[in-house]
């Protein structure tokens, strides 16, 4: 990797990389509602009040999701694996997420359009001009069509994004808000890697694999803020190093 790219994936001053949640919610919130053990290992922030939605509204699917979390472990041999999002990594959260009914899911959807609207019409019976309504109608076939969500169970998305070109996550974030508005779910979940994790990727020489224009939380924050989640809530979830086992090195 260049200089100039590797200075942008550090300091996060990019103009299309965030370093913090600018149109978030407040992290004492954060604090609040997500168990501390997870916050030790994760990073999280919330957006459209997703961590008080899980908490308290989609309790059984957060534990679960909050379960593979905790279950959740690198190493550097995984690390160090080519492939994306085909690597060892996303396949951790299939072992643990799949069994409990997690699916990859796509919506598809037509949409009927009414347009109604009054006219001036003349009345033969008494000689009065009066109004009468008039309506249109049509179906927009596959208004809704491709978007598709790795892991959705009950009204919660849940994705991941490892190591892919970060333009996904326009993807990803479309997708859940076309999910949300459609009324299939209520909230979702977007895990990936956080800045910190460049500690680990200098230290086993992996800086040139895991570049700055991949996905990483800087650059999902950034589209966050901008709120290309459009109305979706989104919990955004940054692995740390302390999800790596052999790490720091004995």
């Amino acid at each position: 990797m260049g200089e100039e790219n590797e200075s942008e994936l550090t300091t996060g001053d990019g103009r299309d990389v965030a370093d913090r949640p600018a149109m978030g919610d407040s992290q004492a919130i954060v604090e609040k509602k997500i168990p501390a053990n997870l916050r030790e290992k994760f990073e999280f922030y919330s957006y459209k009040n997703a961590a008080v939605i899980l908490s308290e509204a989609m309790k059984s699917e957060f534990d679960e999701i909050c379960h593979a979390l905790r279950e959740f472990e690198l190493n550097s041999a995984m690390l160090r694996k080519f492939g994306g999002n085909e690597s060892d990594v996303p396949r951790e959260f299939s072992k643990l997420l799949r069994p409990l009914g997690w699916h990859e899911t796509h919506i598809r959807a037509d949409l009927n359009v009414s347009l109604r609207w009054r006219e001036s019409s003349d009345d033969s019976a008494n000689g009065r001009k009066g109004r009468a309504i008039k309506e249109r109608h049509f179906l927009r076939e596959r208004y809704l069509d491709g978007h598709k969500i790795d892991y959705v169970k009950g009204r919660l998305a849940f994705d991941l994004e490892w190591n892919s070109k970060d333009q996904t996550f326009d993807r990803d974030l479309y997708a859940f808000n076309a999910f949300f508005l459609s009324g299939a779910i209520d909230c979702a979940i977007l895990a990936t890697r956080s800045l910190a994790m460049n500690e680990v990727f200098r230290h086993f020489g992996l800086m040139p694999k895991y570049g700055a224009s991949t996905t990483w939380m800087g650059k999902l924050l950034y589209r966050l803020n901008a709120g290309r989640n459009g109305g979706c809530p989104v919990l955004a979830i940054g692995i740390t190093p302390k999800c790596v086992s052999d790490w720091p090195p004995g």
